[in-house]
């Protein structure tokens, strides 16, 4: 089974920070206190992008990152879930996920996860440009075995956030149903996540794409590499090179013929 995003009226659309906001109210006023100032097309255009902005600012939603489909809370957190379905027992698949400096194998936008002390650890992850990589320290939140496991970034955090995943077994003993939902907050609030989706940096797909990774290795065995190469089982996709074709032997009546021809 694919992976699947939750539908997306039960998440709510891209809300704008109440500085945001502000920042667009402020903006928009004086477009339009500026529009009347002029005549023509100039008048017409300043007074339209100020009226704009000024609509954007009182309904509080920013309609380019909904058209986007980027999900944020009233807090101004981006939130994605995904589920997928894998052919292997809960308490194998709930054990990889519980191994935390595992996580990066899992999730490709983490380097490396380390355990501190308590429930505590800490996360580094890749990062757009110009920070290309950030740091943060995360405590668990939840973890019941087998069913569900839950983190949240502690304050201070360069970027905050959390994530939550559970388990359970699939209907008709086809493996476990893992649902994981993961939120953080964008420096910038809604542009801010509008400018890493230009820029490629998809947290919806990214996340798709690492529980498809993670279903493969659980069912199949092996990780697919960059270079489309597989490691784990390397015979099992490599085929032997066929011996080359060797030529049919001449019958005595063909020779015989081939004599006379040459004669």
């Amino acid at each position: 089974m694919n992976t699947k995003a939750v539908p997306e009226q039960e998440l709510p659309g891209a809300q704008l920070l109440p500085t945001e906001r502000t920042a667009l109210g402020v903006l928009g006023s004086a477009l339009l206190l500026s529009g009347l100032g002029q005549r023509g097309v100039g008048r017409l255009v300043l007074m339209g992008l100020g009226s704009g902005l000024g609509y954007m600012a009182a309904k509080g939603r920013n309609p380019l990152a909904t058209a986007l489909k980027i999900q944020q809370n009233d807090s101004g957190e981006v939130m994605v879930r995904e589920a997928v379905t894998i052919g292997r027992p809960v308490d194998e698949i709930y054990a990889q996920w519980r191994d935390l400096p595992n996580l990066p194998r899992i999730m490709s936008h983490l380097e490396r996860v380390e355990l501190l002390q308590g429930n505590r650890s800490c996360w580094t992850a890749k990062a757009p440009a110009p920070l290309n990589q950030v740091t943060w320290e995360a405590e668990l939140t939840a973890d019941e075995p087998g069913q569900r496991i839950a983190w949240q970034s502690l304050p201070g955090s360069q970027i905050e956030n959390s994530g939550e995943v559970l388990f359970r077994e699939a209907p008709g003993g086809r493996g476990t149903e893992v649902v994981a939902r993961l939120s953080y907050r964008p420096p910038g609030g809604s542009f801010g996540a509008i400018a890493a989706r230009i820029m490629g940096e998809e947290p919806a797909q990214q996340l798709r794409d690492d529980l498809m990774r993670f279903k493969r290795e659980q069912e199949l065995g092996y990780n697919p590499t960059t270079n489309g190469q597989t490691s784990g089982r390397a015979d099992a996709g490599e085929r032997k090179p066929e011996p080359a074709a060797q030529p049919k032997p001449t019958s005595a009546k063909t020779q015989n013929m081939q004599k006379k021809g040459e004669q």
